[in-house]
């Protein structure tokens, strides 16, 4: 049994080398290219209708000038996604528990999307830091609560999916050390514990693709706010 339920989430070392380079760039060599030929097997066709139904959904109340970042937005999406579910496999390391790296990806594309509203329109970005409305003397609270808040949505992009993968990771690890040292004392606990156990692992399995999603969906509301 591990000497301490947070091994699982330290980056794994091979002769001195971490490994979280390799753990990254698998997702990108999982996922076949797409070709030049006029007809597809069933993977890249299943492929291609996920990347087009997923880009219409998320780009639908985005005007047409935020529309080149979707080959951004769609590729955060599978790479999210496929780290997320690899992760659940046992033997693996899941990155995006390391808040570091979500806090990589969440603040440059926060940022990214903050520049592109101050760039374009900035009298209609500096306008989302001040209500319509709003009294005189609420008008320097205002301005400092929006501004906070505005800097606060980086942190809590990256917080939200380490949080909810962690949790979710730690919860598996408990129930599991749980139905293994019951099965030589309760058989009958242990196993109930292992049905539980199996039902944990598939809601991870929703939760792993949901805060792929939720990520990605929230990227794509802040750049709708800046173009």
């Amino acid at each position: 049994m591990m000497a301490n339920f947070f091994d699982q989430f330290m980056s794994p070392v091979f002769l001195g080398i971490p490994l979280i380079a390799l753990a990254l760039s698998l997702p990108w060599v999982m996922f076949p290219r797409p070709s030049t030929r006029w007809q597809h097997n069933r993977t890249l066709t299943l492929q291609n209708w996920f990347m087009n139904r997923f880009t219409q959904q998320i780009f639908q109340p985005i005007p047409a000038t935020g529309h080149h970042w979707a080959l951004i937005l769609m590729s955060l999406m599978i790479f999210l996604l496929t780290l997320n579910m690899l992760g659940l496999l046992p033997y693996t390391f899941t990155p995006t528990t390391q808040l570091s790296m979500n806090m990589a990806m969440a603040v440059p594309l926060w940022l990214a999307t903050v520049i592109t509203g101050m760039r374009n329109q900035p009298t209609h970005a500096l306008g989302h830091l001040l209500p319509e409305g709003t009294p005189t003397l609420l008008v320097p609270i205002l301005i400092v609560i929006e501004t906070i808040s505005l800097f606060i949505r980086p942190i809590a992009l990256g917080v939200r999916l380490t949080a909810n993968l962690t949790a979710g990771h730690l919860l598996i690890q408990l129930i599991a050390t749980a139905a293994f040292q019951l099965f030589p004392l309760m058989p009958t606990v242990a196993l109930t514990t292992a049905v539980l156990l199996f039902l944990l692992t598939l809601l991870e399995v929703a939760v792993a693709m949901i805060q792929a999603y939720v990520f990605v969906l929230l990227l794509s509301l802040y750049l709708q706010e800046n173009v």
